[in-house]
């Protein structure tokens, strides 16, 4: 399961509740975020550090998130996976040990970028949190203003790299249309529901 939406938007958050209410019905969850998948530093900014194509198109290393999470987890997969390849905040690569995941396991991911189309076919269900651009700057703003210490920054970071790179991510990959789930966060109190399919049981 995919939880994807703009910076800020709620992801982990939601998944978080979602490995929670999974856990209790006695099913294993595999809790990851894309996050601990990025690419390091010199890559990410090899664009530039305020380039929108840049942090679309060089922020995350696709190649191991399918390698050692997507498709050991898939069908037919070894089940053989690893919850993190990269440490951003120390900007150095950080294989985690390989873990063993039970068949009937849950792979639940947060992150931006997911419904992109090297990604897609690995889904079985995908969850788009929809929150306008403007929402998803303010929130963000605060919060790494408040990690980083610059808001002046944070906010060239939102206005140049982050909302751009979003905006060039709705035109590539149409994640609205391709998200199985929408859910308007806009107000993190009261999340609607805009879209929800009709679920069959398998016979």
């Amino acid at each position: 399961m995919a939880i994807d939406g703009a910076d800020a938007a709620g992801k982990t958050t939601l998944a978080d509740s979602l490995a929670s209410a999974l856990s209790a019905k006695q099913r294993e969850v595999v809790r990851i975020s894309a996050d601990d998948f990025h690419l390091p530093r010199h890559i990410r900014y090899q664009q530039g550090s305020l380039s929108p194509e840049g942090f679309y198109e060089d922020s995350f290393n696709y190649p191991a998130l399918i390698n050692d999470v997507l498709q050991p987890l898939g069908p037919h997969g070894s089940r053989q996976y690893r919850l993190a390849v990269f440490d951003l905040q120390a900007d150095k690569p950080n294989a985690a040990p390989l873990r063993s995941a039970s068949v009937n396991a849950i792979l639940l991911m947060d992150g931006i970028f997911l419904l992109r189309p090297e990604l897609l076919s690995y889904w079985d269900l995908t969850i788009h949190l929809v929150v306008d651009l403007a929402t998803s700057a303010a929130r963000g703003i605060a919060r790494d203003a408040d990690q980083i210490g610059d808001i002046a920054l944070a906010t060239a970071r939102y206005q140049q790299r982050y909302i751009p790179g979003q905006m060039l991510y709705h035109r590539r990959a149409n994640p609205l249309d391709k998200a199985d789930i929408l859910i308007d966060n806009s107000d993190l109190e009261v999340p609607e529901i805009i879209r929800f399919p009709e679920f069959t049981s398998a016979k």
